[in-house]
């Protein structure tokens, strides 16, 4: 019986940093887009959410099972057996129907949110790179940076870039939370956001591809950006002191 420590690869006793440390990992290597699956992607989620609301691991198997005959598939989203449950054919290629969408708990279509590639300012001044560099993610990625510092997250329906970097256990910069300050910003390099207010940035660093992300909620399916950029020039004359709202910050 499959526990959900065993779905992120830890022991049962594993402390808080542990759980968080494995989750930020396997959701890495369960996005479709790393080679996993939506299927896998969101056993990886209900594994971390099972742990971390205090729930007996004894029955996560059984409502994992439950969850998957409500659905139409075998244990773990494999479907028939005939393929990996991934939409990939027993070559390791994608049939075509895929697998883009799973049944929600309410029996519709749930697909995968918004994906965010993401890299840490920091790392490109220790590497000497540019922000502007074409090929900067691609160097990221050849880097085999730790988690913390380049990787993916998924942005779930009504979440902030902020809340869902919060949601994996990132500490990304912030502090008035509500657009007024440039402590949270990012830096879009490829894909949307969208803010509802910009009182704070001015026209020329919206051009730029700056923006806040206690505010910004993504408009495309696929997102690069780069955080911890708010003591850039320009956007350090507009921070907030942040020791106020430290007891607030996630994972400190």
């Amino acid at each position: 019986m499959e526990s959900p420590y065993d779905v992120l690869g830890i022991d049962a006793d594993a402390d808080e940093d542990a759980v968080v440390h494995a989750y930020r990992e396997r959701v890495k290597e369960a996005h479709p887009d790393h080679g996993g699956s939506l299927a896998e992607f969101e056993r990886v989620r209900r594994a971390y959410e099972h742990i971390t609301e205090g729930r007996d691991p004894d029955t996560f198997e059984r409502e994992e099972r439950s969850r998957e005959r409500s659905a139409g598939r075998s244990p773990s989203g494999r479907g028939d057996g005939r393929d990996g449950g991934d939409g990939r054919d027993g070559r390791g290629g994608r049939d075509d129907g895929g697998d883009d969408a799973v049944d929600g708990d309410d029996g519709g279509e749930k697909t995968l949110g918004p994906t965010v590639e993401y890299l840490d300012y920091g790392v490109i001044e220790a590497m000497g790179w540019s922000l502007t560099d074409e090929d900067l993610f691609e160097k990221a990625e050849a880097a085999d940076l730790d988690v913390d510092r380049h990787g993916l997250l998924v942005v779930d329906e009504r979440e902030t870039l902020l809340e869902a970097a919060e949601r994996y256990g990132f500490s990304w910069p912030y502090a008035c939370r509500g657009g007024a300050c440039a402590n949270c910003a990012v830096a879009v390099v490829e894909g949307e956001v969208e803010m509802p207010v910009s009182t704070i940035l001015t026209d020329e660093m919206k051009d730029r591809g700056v923006r806040l992300s206690c505010i910004g909620t993504p408009v495309t399916d696929e997102l690069k950006v780069v955080f911890n950029i708010e003591r850039l020039p320009g956007l350090a004359e507009l921070r907030l002191p942040a020791e106020q709202f430290e007891s607030a910050r996630a994972d400190d």
